[in-house]
């Protein structure tokens, strides 16, 4: 199994807080280095400094990091029109010699989208938007040099389209969908997802949704293993219990409540429940770290807990 470094910086955090994560996630062995797509806070945290915009914090860090693999989780198709930031993750991926993923989804939160003057459409409508943002996105990749792309949709129509940039990776970076949608979430995976991603849910019901996910690939003739499988979970890990319970209290968790429904406790149970996880197909986890100056909880995983994988 493999760990990557998941983070949250609507929380509050500068450029040079994530890049110091970034740079340790690649120092110690993690696989990737992925952040968060929000523009306002979420509970009772100030969120100070202020939003950073996932993109340019990606660009950054493909200058400056060396090999670790970055992406979002996940884009909201909400924030952009899909022929700009096809343009925006292919530059990224050359900025970084094809090291960018694109995690992409719907959008959820409506508060940052009033906070920001973003429109929010209903849910059906932003299904239908992120489907046809995948249809160029991934058309726009895939066009042949010297060749157009045209595309004609309900919401976007794209006319004789040059198609540059095109990205380093070939034919297009890695794409991840994600979430717990019963249907059209299935069905937009098994047509344009090289991933497919399970944030913050528990193992019974990871075996349902990538059970959902698997009929959706066999209906249109794609083969589930073409998929990488995934969770993220968030990480609380201490050499013992003590460390836990303050490393839980700094991110104002409860160990116990972590242990339940998150990756908590000591090197031994976090193995544990990550072992549970792959019995069921997860072959990635993404470890979400909401304390960005406590870097030796990364020393610790990638010391107690990696080489175990």
């Amino acid at each position: 199994m493999e760990l990557r470094i998941f983070t949250e910086p609507q929380q509050g955090a500068t450029y040079d807080a994530l890049l110091a994560v970034a740079r340790r996630a690649e120092e110690t062995g993690f696989g990737a280095f992925f952040r968060s797509d929000h523009y306002l806070m979420m509970g009772s945290v100030s969120g100070e400094p202020g939003p950073t915009d996932a993109w340019t914090t990606l660009a950054g860090l493909a200058r400056d990091t060396r090999s670790i693999r970055l992406g979002t989780l996940m884009t909201a198709a909400t924030f952009r029109l899909p022929g700009p930031l096809a343009i925006t993750v292919a530059q990224v991926d050359q900025m970084s010699g094809g090291r960018v993923e694109l995690g992409i989804g719907t959008g959820w939160y409506d508060a940052e989208h009033s906070a920001y003057g973003i429109p929010f459409p209903a849910l059906k409508e932003r299904f239908d938007r992120l489907d046809e943002q995948l249809a160029v996105i991934t058309g726009l990749w895939r066009t042949p040099p010297g060749e157009t792309f045209a595309f004609t949709g309900r919401h976007y129509q794209v006319s004789d389209s040059p198609a540059l940039p095109k990205p380093v990776q070939q034919p297009h970076p890695p794409i991840l969908l994600g979430g717990m949608g019963a249907k059209r979430t299935p069905q937009l995976t098994a047509r344009y997802a090289d991933e497919f991603n399970l944030p913050f849910v528990s193992i019974d019901d990871t075996v349902t949704q990538f059970g959902r996910v698997r009929a959706a690939c066999q209906e249109i003739g794609r083969s589930p293993d073409e998929l990488t499988w995934s969770n993220a979970l968030v990480l609380c890990c201490g050499k013992d219990d003590a460390e836990v319970a303050r490393r839980a209290a700094a991110i104002g968790r409860d160990a116990d409540e972590l242990r339940e429904n998150g990756l908590a406790g000591t090197p031994a149970e976090v193995v544990d429940k990550l072992g549970r996880y792959a019995s069921v197909g997860s072959q990635r986890v993404y470890l979400q770290v909401l304390d960005l100056a406590d870097l030796d909880h990364l020393d610790l995983v990638a010391a107690e807990v990696l080489p175990q994988l």
